[in-house]
């Protein structure tokens, strides 16, 4: 789990509960933490650069244009191109347990530089050159991404003479990262361009708003109305993953925002998520987030002692 600094922490200036900001620029990104102290809802935010988003505590809900509003956890990162209006909602946000989240804007002259250098030195196999990233990419952190995402962290906040010449050598190695990540992803441009009309948009709905329930694929298949493997095939042309994979992936989402509250018990939390057993929770936890369940709580549990 991210953490912000004691040091981010005293250098601080709690200036609202809203967003609060605090900043650090470098030659080619800028990095800010925010803070929020109380329950908001509908914060519009705006970055002039490509921007990296990371939750680090709490729960936010997104809503981006053209596509369907979902939660923002800790564990997960989202892609945004530039300009892009963000319309924000803070349903759990309280002084005691504040919600946190890094934006990292990226300038999109270094962005096009790393793929310069990725097409010269690793290309793609025949495949095509790589290209712009996908924005409104939403993805699970995996521990490469988790652990440059920490190590920026602390150098944006170092006072280090050379401390731009190691940003740029974390920023180049984190494209390089995002822009091969495909593994863990939760949904991208095309998953959540579904229209209304689309029938699988109607049962990636109900599957969201169902998570506690027994969801099986025969059923979902009949709910858009096509036979089981026609269902299987066109869910996975269309969003990249299986039935059960996105329903998996929506279950590990919700259980890392409900694992943040620390009165529940984990039994609590994979019932509510719709796990039959503690094992299988175990096991699909641990893949998607490369932690125990168990061990996840313990450092939430630490964090919320230290304070």
């Amino acid at each position: 789990m991210l953490r912000v600094s004691q040091k981010i922490l005293n250098e601080r200036r709690l200036e609202t509960l809203v967003e609060n900001q605090t900043s650090y620029t470098m030659n080619n990104a800028a990095l800010h933490v925010f803070e929020t102290h109380e329950q908001a809802e509908q914060v519009l935010l705006k970055f002039e650069q490509p921007v990296l988003a990371s939750m680090i505590e709490g729960k936010k809900v997104m809503h981006l244009r053209d596509f369907e509003s979902f939660d923002f956890l800790p564990g997960e990162s989202l892609l945004l191109p530039a300009h892009e209006q963000m319309c924000i909602d803070f349903p759990e946000a309280m002084s005691k347990n504040p919600t946190r989240c890094l934006a990292m804007a990226i300038s999109e002259d270094k962005i096009k530089r790393v793929m310069q250098f990725m097409n010269e030195q690793m290309p793609k196999d025949g495949k095509g050159e790589w290209e712009l990233m996908n924005y409104n990419f939403h993805f699970i952190n995996d521990p490469g991404i988790f652990q440059i995402l920490k190590r920026l962290l602390f150098l944006f906040s170092e006072n280090h003479p050379s401390k731009d010449f190691f940003v740029d050598n974390m920023l180049r190695e984190l494209i390089i990262r995002i822009l091969q990540t495909n593994e863990c992803r939760i949904y991208s441009n095309e998953t959540l361009s579904l229209t209304n009309e689309s029938r699988l948009a109607g049962v990636i709905r109900y599957i969201r708003e169902n998570l506690s329930s027994s969801l099986q694929v025969d059923d979902l298949s009949r709910m858009a109305c096509m036979s089981p493997s026609h269902f299987y095939r066109k869910f996975k042309s269309e969003l990249g993953i299986s039935p059960v994979e996105f329903i998996n992936n929506e279950r590990i989402k919700l259980a890392v925002g409900l694992l943040q509250d620390t009165k529940r018990s984990i039994k609590d939390v994979y019932l509510d998520c719709g796990f039959e057993s503690r094992s299988y929770f175990n096991r699909v936890f641990k893949n998607r987030q490369k932690i125990a369940p168990g061990a996840y709580k313990a450092n939430i549990l630490n964090a919320a002692f230290r304070r």
